[in-house]
């Protein structure tokens, strides 16, 4: 049993996406090699908004939901039925598994608020919840924090094409000493790897072979690039096994601001959740879920256009850094290019930081998505194109200023 002192501590936020504003570089004077590069800032650690606008109408959608008053302000804990209503017959498409809307689906502050919900609602102490490594930060902290016991499983994206690499072998036994959840994201963040339709057949077996509930981050299913296959484990799984989906429309579609999520679970899950959402947050912002009534529904060609954009800044970005010879994986979904450093004069940790002091670059280092993946960096590519490609030149340059 750790100490309340402890379970804050593991949850270390200060290199997390977006709080490059605690990365101080006043003690790296004393590391820094050459001048400054020049050329616009970066921010790498998250997705730009202001290049990729919010999907259209959002806001028109959220100036109705504020003139409808309370009757939007104060909904269900669980989302206003109306909403969950009309987003159940589309998501049920986009999965290609049942989706009623009614018992099944919870609307929550974000898709972080569905995670958080999700694992409380099925983790207690002591309980044995395996995680992918790499994967989303946020999944190995709550587990900690929930005072349960993390068993890793290693994801080898960087041989596992065309699948992504997860160590079945190892979530089996993993399952078989008593893990009672498994949570991982697909498309996977930060590396961008698509789980193969066997992997998923497999994921979905085993736990229905051991009883293990799986908790799948489904946050950018939509941007998935040409030639990929996409398989959601809701659709391959059995009816009765518990499976929670969360998604949401803060990254592909731009609307973060907003600060929606959903989960889809069965009904004694959402029901927790609820409970749980009725006391930490009520609900998500009743204004807000107004913005939902236009996912899913967006102009036609509009998700065509918004993968073909980013399709080209990742392209060439991964071209950049392959010519100069630094690993990475093209990234089947999403828009995050997982990079490993070669070895260098200073620490990782010190040369993200040297990175934002002398090329106005921010990244967010590996080490929040894996102890193993300290060598490694993970960039947002959701740029402005030009600015995107002039940031990594400086990133390729800063790396070859600080090889050994």
């Amino acid at each position: 049993m750790t100490s309340l002192d402890e379970r804050f501590s593991q949850l270390a936020t200060d290199h997390a996406p977006g709080q490059e504003v605690r990365q101080t570089c006043s003690d790296l004077a004393s590391l820094a090699i050459g001048s400054a590069l020049p050329g616009r800032a970066v921010d790498f650690s998250h997705g730009d908004v202001d290049a990729f606008t919010p999907a259209p109408g959002a806001f028109d959608d959220f100036v109705n939901g504020v003139q409808m008053g309370g009757k939007r302000a104060y909904t269900e804990y669980r989302g206003d039925a109306s909403i969950r209503l009309q987003l159940a017959a589309r998501l049920a498409s986009f999965i290609g598994a049942p989706v009623t809307g009614d018992d099944d689906m919870i609307i929550t502050p974000g898709s972080q608020g569905a995670l958080f919900l999700a694992l409380a609602a099925t983790v207690g102490a002591g309980d044995k919840v395996a995680i992918v490594q790499p994967d989303y930060f946020a999944n190995r902290k709550l587990v900690q924090f929930l005072d349960a016991q993390v068993v890793p499983v290693r994801l080898d994206y960087l041989h596992g094409d065309p699948a992504a690499g997860l160590d079945l072998p190892a979530l089996e036994h993993a399952f078989r000493t008593g893990v009672k959840v498994f949570v991982f994201s697909n498309p996977n963040n930060p590396t961008g790897v698509v789980y193969s339709q066997a992997e998923i057949a497999r994921i979905g077996e085993l736990a229905q072979r051991y009883g293990v509930t799986v908790i799948v981050d489904q946050l950018y299913a939509r941007l998935c690039y040409s030639g990929t296959t996409y398989t959601h484990l809701r659709a391959v799984a059995r009816a009765d096994h518990p499976i929670i989906t969360l998604m949401g429309p803060s990254k592909t579609e731009s609307l973060s601001g907003y600060r929606l999520g959903v989960a889809l679970a069965p009904p004694a899950i959402i029901t927790r959740m609820e409970q749980l959402q009725a006391i930490v947050s009520l609900r998500a912002a009743g204004y807000c879920q107004s913005v939902l009534q236009g996912w899913f529904a967006e102009p036609e060609g509009w998700m065509a256009q918004r993968i073909a954009l980013h399709q080209a800044i990742r392209d060439r970005l991964y071209r950049q850094f392959s010519d100069a010879g630094i690993k990475t994986r093209l990234p089947q979904a999403g828009s995050y290019l997982f990079l490993t450093l070669p070895p260098l004069r200073v620490a990782p940790v010190d040369f993200v930081r040297l990175l934002r002091y002398q090329a106005q670059v921010i990244v967010t280092p590996g080490s929040e998505f894996s102890p193993h993946a300290g060598d490694s960096v993970r960039l947002n590519f959701s740029q402005d194109h030009d600015a995107a490609q002039n940031a990594a030149s400086r990133l390729i340059a800063m790396i070859a200023r600080y090889r050994q």
